[in-house]
């Protein structure tokens, strides 16, 4: 198969059928073999009764339905165990990423060899105060962390070899991150393409402003834990190990200071309880053995973890 295009979605009644035939007609008109994978996040509206209905005269049409709403990086984490197309392409399912593209973003994947081909919405149809300037500010800050140079991390239109799909890890919110995730994976080419971008047709969007600020929280957490997350103990343990040192010197320091005033210099000294810096040595003391079993039980989760399914399957369409 040539293309599996995976479409999440949250109440996206109104643009399904449009979206599906848009997605039919390009594919058919390049003569690929394709199929259109829809995962409905948990919808309240009709928009699972259309996909069936949709699907009943469409064989390309598959489905999954969660028992509730998960999140985007759960949606696509379920469709990528089910893509059988050479090249998996993502795109909302809102209208306003464009299926005309799918045949550039083929095209450029296959013909640069690419492992992703992202999108980029150079001329993003939103407003301008709300969306515009903090993605702006989110994606200059996903660069400069991340070491990928991507104009644009938020588009869901993106083109995947299928090798890609099956060896990366969704979670939370990392489906921004992505091109990320794969890059710590070894998939480093990756490059851009820019695409159309129009005003939402139909309903409303669902994502707020707090997206951006989780969106952050994840940059850090993918940071440390693609240095990390394997070795735990590289972090905690060396910086436990470093604080239990300074206090261990810190308190011989303080220890050979008295006995200096008591036995040579046959000068007055305080008792050691009574030295303020005693107790400054004994918190970095108790901070580094905290900091080390930290990592030590890091260590452990790492080892004993166990793949987890984050999200529940309430009903599937044409899937084996």
């Amino acid at each position: 198969m040539d293309i599996s295009v995976v479409v999440p979605l949250l109440n996206e009644q109104d643009s399904l059928e449009e979206l599906f035939y848009r997605i039919k007609k390009v594919c058919e008109q390049n003569d690929f073999s394709f199929e259109v994978i829809f995962v409905d996040d948990g919808s309240t509206d009709d928009s699972w009764q259309i996909i069936e209905y949709i699907a009943n005269f469409n064989p390309e049409v598959k489905g999954i339905k969660f028992r509730k709403n998960y999140g985007k990086s759960p949606a696509l984490s379920a469709a990528f165990k089910e893509v059988k197309g050479d090249v998996v392409i993502t795109m909302d399912a809102d209208l306003q990423d464009f299926p005309e593209e799918i045949p550039s973003l083929y095209n450029m994947l296959k013909n640069k060899n690419a492992d992703i081909v992202s999108g980029w919405k150079e001329n993003r149809q939103d407003n301008k105060l709300t969306k515009n300037l903090p993605s702006k500010l989110f994606n200059g800050v996903a660069r400069k962390t991340s070491g990928v140079k991507l104009h644009d991390f938020n588009c869901g239109l993106k083109a995947y070899r299928w090798e890609v799909t099956q060896n990366i890890e969704l979670y939370g919110d990392m489906h921004r991150y992505i091109p990320v995730l794969a890059k710590n994976a070894g998939y480093s080419r990756i490059i851009e393409k820019k695409v159309k971008h129009q005003a939402r047709k139909y309903g409303v969007s669902k994502f707020g402003a707090n997206r951006f600020i989780n969106g952050f929280l994840d940059l850090i957490t993918l940071f440390f834990t693609s240095k990390f997350g394997n070795k735990p103990m590289h972090i905690f343990g060396l910086l436990g190990t470093v604080m239990f040192i300074l206090g261990l010197l810190s308190s011989f320091y303080i220890g050979i200071e008295k006995l200096f005033k008591v036995y040579i210099s046959h000068s007055p000294a305080r008792l050691i309880a009574e030295n303020p810096y005693f107790y400054i040595s004994l918190v970095f003391m108790i901070l580094g053995t905290q900091l080390f079993l930290a990592g030590f039980l890091g260590e452990l989760i790492v080892r004993n973890n166990r793949e987890k399914k984050l999200y529940l399957v309430q009903k599937e369409i044409n899937l084996n």
